[in-house]
């Protein structure tokens, strides 16, 4: 029987791991204001895209431009009091150098202006902080974003402040994007052993890459890069947290997207066949070699990846190794059947952008 043979391809190549995992914001923001009031007016459409201090709402400014109002007056009163301080301190200067009035009497002027003073320095802050809560009616937007839909319309009266104040809205970044997957324990040890050994640079201190695709993409078109490893993993589930920066400029890519990653797993030689070569044999995969005597033997292989439309060989085939490659439908090539040898060659797949 006659049977094409070749040995298999040998190349090094890059190792990519594969996880799953979703698509998060790298920042997200609760909109609430600072001060309470009624919503006086609404400056956005629900869900579109917001820059970095555009308006968002506005709450009635009457009662705080009376206040600042109030607060300026009083700032008035105090400069009057610190004139007329000043005015009894110098004339208590001449007076008691004439011994027209006693020392007491001099301290004591000294005193009221400095009392005036701080007084007007009280009521000046009283005035800032005026301005502040005035200037605080105009919520804007404190980062770039997408934002979510109103949470109270116009008219309503919210509750502003540090502790409980009413949730308006939510905005959440778009560009970059982050995709956050869960690494085995297994992995995670190989990982780190490679990075011991001095075979792949830490996630932690450089940039590994990662190559990213949807549920309805059938290419690892986008790429990233890790930028966080978590430092514990997880008792219950045996895996740890990790999280790549992806670009996202026409904010195709939403927060919760679901995806799968490819992780960079480092460079090793190794061997390459064509899945043609290879046969099931219950739960394990052969693959049929001829020796120098043109006997056909089994040779039990583990198998890997699929690099350039060929299956990386990873134990069981040796680099001169003659594979049979066609004829296996042929129930005469069988292990210990003897053939006739003709070589062949084997060929790699021309490989793919960001394959």
């Amino acid at each position: 029987m006659p049977v094409t043979i070749a040995p298999p391809v040998a190349k090094r190549v890059t190792q990519w791991d594969e996880f799953s995992g979703r698509f998060e914001a790298v920042a997200q923001v609760e909109v609430r204001a600072r001060v309470s009031g009624f919503i006086d007016k609404l400056h956005f459409r629900d869900g579109q895209v917001v820059n970095v201090g555009d308006l968002l709402f506005t709450i009635d400014k009457r009662p705080f431009e009376i206040a600042v109002q109030s607060a300026e007056a009083e700032v008035a009163r105090n400069k009057a009091q610190v004139d007329i301080a000043e005015l009894q301190v110098e004339r208590g200067a001449a007076l008691v150098k004439s011994r027209n009035i006693p020392d007491a009497e001099y301290d004591q002027r000294k005193a009221n202006l400095a009392v005036a003073k701080a007084q007007l320095k009280t009521a000046e802050a009283a005035v800032r902080n005026a301005e502040l809560n005035l200037d605080w009616t105009d919520v804007r937007a404190p980062l770039a974003g997408r934002i979510s839909d109103r949470k109270v319309d116009a008219g309503n009266l919210i509750q502003g402040g540090q502790q409980g104040a009413t949730l308006l809205a939510t905005i959440v970044t778009l560009d970059p994007i982050r995709f956050v997957f869960d690494v085995s324990e297994s992995d995670y040890l190989r990982y780190t052993r490679l990075f011991l050994s001095g075979a792949m640079a830490s996630a932690r201190d450089s940039v590994n890459p990662v190559r990213i695709r949807l549920a309805d993409e059938s290419e690892w078109t986008r790429t990233g890069k890790v930028d966080f490893v978590d430092n514990t993993l997880s008792a219950r589930s045996g895996t740890i947290r990790t999280r790549a920066v992806v670009e996202n400029k026409n904010q195709l890519l939403t927060p919760g997207i679901f995806g799968r990653v490819q992780l960079f797993g480092g460079e090793y030689d190794a061997l390459l066949i064509p899945d043609s070569a290879i046969v099931s044999d219950q739960a394990r995969k052969i693959v049929f070699t001829v020796g120098a005597d043109n006997v056909v033997k089994a040779k039990p292989v583990t198998l890997g990846p699929l690099v350039d439309g060929l299956r990386v060989v990873r134990e069981g085939l040796a680099a001169n190794d003659n594979i049979v490659l066609d004829g296996l439908a042929n129930p005469m090539v069988r292990p210990g059947a003897k053939v006739v040898p003709q070589k062949g060659e084997i060929k790699t797949a021309e490989a793919k952008p960001n394959q």
